[in-house]
């Protein structure tokens, strides 16, 4: 339908206005409010003492070029103007609030296309609500959800702190409404924070090649080079440790980040992987096992609070990772 086409009555001119400054297909606006019209006369009804069964049949009819609004009631062929006397006024809010709320979704998916192209990256948010399901917060000027097993366990953020979330997903339902997922679990949460304060990860002159992760407890990231000359380790940690300070003031005070040089020698990698533990020697592997050995005092270090260390060390070098005191002679 044009409403260009149509006499310019005040309600017409509205929505050809709305529907041409917000990109709003005019038809869509139309089919809402005449829905809607039949949930405001049901709800009139009833105000008035009068239950509708819930088989009964209605249609509304909007007629733009004059600003009508006529509600029938369907009995086979037949229709029945069932329209109250003042529904006028009823119809008007009923249309108001269909065209407050198809912009507000044209507003809303204008955002999300702009947050289409961010999938991936850190975004920074303000925390609105908190409940044992999922945390709500501010994306702009929408909001987006946070699930509880995307959140760090036993984080405990204020409402009104701005922190940094990543951009996991954006899904839609069966009605096509979406959501903003953001996480600060997921173990690319740690990679675009090197990417954030590393400008060598983001360049990609230093490479990140695994992250295994304990949210909230521990984390690994193993990194390569690739070019000749780079200390990926060193760009990481950055002078003084500032970069991984940086890094580190981003997640729980109890979080700690092992930065490990990546090495496509197993037995090579696979010491690395212990840090902080020292003097790491790998006697075998085989069937997805590696059996190592340090000396007493690095014991502690390389099975680390609870084998935190050890697993996620396996973790990192895809095997599990049997540990036993070196043998003193």
């Amino acid at each position: 339908m044009d409403l260009k086409k149509l006499p310019k009555t005040e309600f017409a001119a509205a929505v050809a206005q709305i529907a041409g400054e917000r990109n709003i297909d005019v038809q869509s606006i139309l089919d809402s409010i005449e829905l809607g019209l039949i949930f405001a006369y049901k709800r009139d009804q009833k105000e008035h003492g009068i239950i509708v069964p819930e088989e009964d049949q209605f249609i509304s009819e909007l007629s733009p070029e004059i600003g009508s609004f006529r509600v029938y009631k369907i009995d086979g062929d037949k229709k029945e103007d069932v329209t109250p006397p003042g529904f006028g006024r009823i119809a008007a809010q009923t249309a108001k609030q269909v065209i407050d709320q198809k912009i507000h979704e044209a507003e809303k998916e204008a955002v999300i296309a702009e947050f289409e192209q961010k999938i991936g990256t850190l975004i920074y948010c303000v925390v609105l609500k908190n409940d044992p399901y999922k945390m709500v917060v501010g994306v702009g000027k929408i909001e987006g959800i946070c699930p509880k097993d995307e959140q760090i366990r036993n984080e405990n953020i204020s409402l009104g702190s701005k922190k940094l979330f990543l951009l996991k997903e954006i899904t839609r339902d069966e009605l096509g409404r979406s959501e903003i997922i953001l996480s600060r679990r997921d173990n690319d949460f740690i990679k675009e924070l090197f990417v954030k304060e590393v400008p060598e990860v983001a360049n990609g002159s230093v490479v990140i090649e695994k992250i295994a992760r304990t949210a909230g407890e521990r984390s690994k990231v193993a990194v390569s080079s690739s070019q000749p000359g780079i200390d990926p380790v060193g760009s990481c940690i950055g002078q003084k440790g500032s970069r991984i300070q940086a890094i580190l003031s981003e997640l729980p005070t109890d979080e700690k980040v092992d930065v490990v040089a990546y090495s496509q020698n197993l037995n090579q990698f696979i010491a690395q992987a212990l840090s902080p533990a020292q003097d790491v020697k790998v006697i075998e592997v085989k069937n997805n096992y590696a059996n190592v050995t340090v000396p007493e005092p690095q014991l502690a270090l390389a099975i680390g609070g609870g084998g935190e260390n050890v697993r996620l060390a396996g973790q990192l070098v895809g095997l599990e990772i049997k540990l036993t005191q070196e043998a003193t002679s």
